[in-house]
């Protein structure tokens, strides 16, 4: 008994066999159909058969691809061999022939080197499954229909005798890709171009029509006097097809022979001479309408063909149905990861923290930024709008971001100035020589450091905080500066009562002195309460004078006063023990006389 292996396992060891013998792969030494895409074990989802696609890796030549898409046992893999001029047995394998039959979608390893537009294009042929085949799904059609449309630069769609409405319904996913991005095409910038239709009829007779006549006759409406859903759809269909006239174009092909299960023994010269010569003119007009699968902007190599397929296919699989909004969301991908990047990097750029109103002016100029650069690049017209809506979100999410950064770092920064401005107004409570004018001089230099430095969300709550803290410092140091003024001056009247009495001997000064101690501590209170005596307008004098010798911007004497004291008393002392002996008293002030009631003269006998 024979042992029959599947399909998938003979062309997989075909493939490693070729891999051993040859050492290295390249695609010109590969004349062989392999599959890139296969069916899943249920037949309903699509996966990339790994063995072969190091072929397709190794191309770097911009990339075209040809696809051919239809019903089951229409044709195609025929069609593809007579387009790459390749026998039944060299190129893909047709199931009337052979027991394997093509699954998923299979790609000829050795691809037509073309020069298109001075360019050298490797163009891939693709041979899809069949549709409405049995055992499948009605999505695993619509998966292999999207993913060939999608992945090639021209899609033939390769018709038996006439056009179906069947026909025209499966290319609604085709119709909606192209209205996404074929408006992009038209324009400068190209971001991705959709495939072009090719409309291939193999019929012998078109009853006194061209193909073209045909065609456009399909896709005229249809009366649809009940209101059926259905039909409305489908001619929503062929409206949109008949807009698209300029990306599709119609050719038919006759039978290349009567009897079609011998169709692969045959060579040209058995063919209906028919065929041969409109075969000839369309692989002219396949090489006239193929150009490089642009995406983004630029043209695909081997391994960026591959990658590209991958995203394709996790886009398809992700629903039921493919949709192209799935897929424009798998393009906008990358360039809305750009885009983010981009608005991050310029909000990046910022000095936190910032006023609120500087900060949304700048969240505003980085998401126009990013936006008019995702406008330029983006892919669709239609489902674009879920993408900008996703941009606009993960805008939004990283603004929020900035947003609580700034408010930390506003309330850093004012912590830090509300701290400072409170050890600065502790220090002027306690100051040597109580000075209203420095503590004001320090109460307004913190203030304004204060309200230009603090800035961002926090500033609001800090200043009230900041206008207590202040409040309450000024009226302490209020409270108690007349009573440490009233103080100080008591004590340097005592301090200049000493100085003029025994150390300069300078009887005005005791004099001064002793009337300032008197009126303080003696005439204050026996006349002024407390209270009045800080209202008096000889207080006041006694206070302006005060503030004058104390404190200016020229001279703080609270910070000086020692070194002042300690110089005064060094000069004091030096006039009192060597300028007296060498000049001798000479003013014209009354000074102490160190000799009492007497006389100079000589005492007589």
């Amino acid at each position: 008994m024979g042992l029959s292996l599947p399909s998938s396992v003979i062309v997989t060891a075909s493939i490693l066999v070729c891999f051993l013998a040859s050492g290295s792969v390249s695609a010109d030494d590969f004349p062989q159909a392999f599959p890139i895409v296969e069916p899943d074990s249920g037949h309903t989802k699509l996966r990339l058969a790994r063995e072969g696609l190091e072929v397709l890796e190794r191309i770097t030549s911009p990339i075209a691809a040809v696809a051919v898409i239809g019903p089951y046992r229409s044709g195609k893999s025929f069609l593809l061999n007579q387009l790459l001029s390749l026998s039944c047995d060299e190129g893909f394998g047709v199931g009337h022939m052979r027991d394997t039959k093509t699954k998923g979608i299979w790609v000829w390893g050795t691809p037509v080197e073309l020069l298109i537009d001075g360019v050298k294009t490797s163009v891939l042929y693709l041979d899809t499954e069949g549709f409405e085949s049995i055992g499948k799904s009605n999505v695993y059609d619509d998966r292999i229909f999207a993913l060939a449309t999608v992945l090639s630069s021209v899609l033939i769609y390769n018709l038996p005798e006439t056009i179906r409405e069947a026909d025209i319904s499966r290319l609604s996913f085709a119709v909606e890709l192209a209205e996404e991005f074929y408006g992009r095409v038209k324009g400068q910038d190209v971001a991705f171009e959709p495939a072009k239709l090719l409309w291939l009829i193999q019929r012998d007779f078109l009853q006194g029509k061209s193909v073209q006549e045909m065609v456009d006759e399909a896709l005229q409406r249809v009366p649809n006097y009940d209101g059926d859903k259905n039909i409305e759809q489908v001619n929503q269909i062929r409206e949109s097809l008949a807009i698209m006239g300029d990306n599709s174009t119609a050719f038919s092909l006759p039978q290349p022979h009567l009897q079609r299960t011998k169709l692969c023994e045959m060579k040209d010269g058995d063919l209906d001479p028919i065929y041969v010569k409109k075969r000839e003119r369309l692989k002219l007009l396949v090489a006239s309408i193929t150009h490089p699968k642009i995406v983004q902007g630029k043209s695909l190599n081997g391994k960026e063909f591959v990658s590209f397929m991958e995203q394709i296919l996790e886009a398809l699989n992700k629903g039921e149905i493919p949709s192209t909004g799935s897929l424009v969301e798998v393009f906008n991908k990358a360039i809305l990861e750009r885009c983010l990047k981009l608005y991050r990097e310029r909000m990046d750029r910022l000095r936190l923290p910032l006023s609120e109103p500087m900060l949304v002016e700048a969240h505003h100029e980085s998401r126009e930024e990013a936006m008019n650069v995702f406008d330029k690049q983006h892919f669709g017209r239609h489902h674009a709008k879920q993408s900008v809506t996703k941009l606009d979100e993960e805008i939004l999410r990283v603004y929020k971001n900035f947003l609580l950064a700034n408010e930390y770092q506003s309330s850093k920064l004012c912590e830090e100035l509300y701290s400072r401005c409170e050890d600065k107004m502790d220090q002027l409570q306690v100051l040597r020589l109580p000075s209203m004018a420095k503590f004001n001089a320090g109460f307004l230099q913190c203030n304004q450091s204060f309200e230009e430095e603090c800035v961002g969300p926090s500033k609001a709550s800090y200043e009230l905080r900041m206008t207590k803290m202040l409040g309450k410092s000024r009226s302490l140091f209020i409270k108690d500066y007349n009573q440490r003024l009233f103080n100080w001056l008591v004590a340097f009247s005592l301090v200049m009562v000493v100085i003029g009495r025994f150390v300069v001997k300078f009887l005005l000064l005791e004099i001064g002195a002793w009337i300032l101690f008197i009126f303080l501590e003696t005439y204050t209170r026996m006349f002024w309460s407390a209270e009045s005596l800080y209202y008096n307008p000889t207080w006041h004098f006694i206070v302006a004078t005060w503030e004058t010798i104390v404190y200016s911007p020229l001279l703080d004497l609270d910070r000086w006063a020692i070194p002042v004291g300690v110089l005064l008393l060094i000069l004091t002392l030096y006039w009192r023990c060597y300028g007296r002996r060498k000049h001798g008293s000479r003013s014209f002030l009354p000074l102490y006389n160190g000799h009492r009631g007497g006389s100079n003269r000589p005492r007589s006998d």
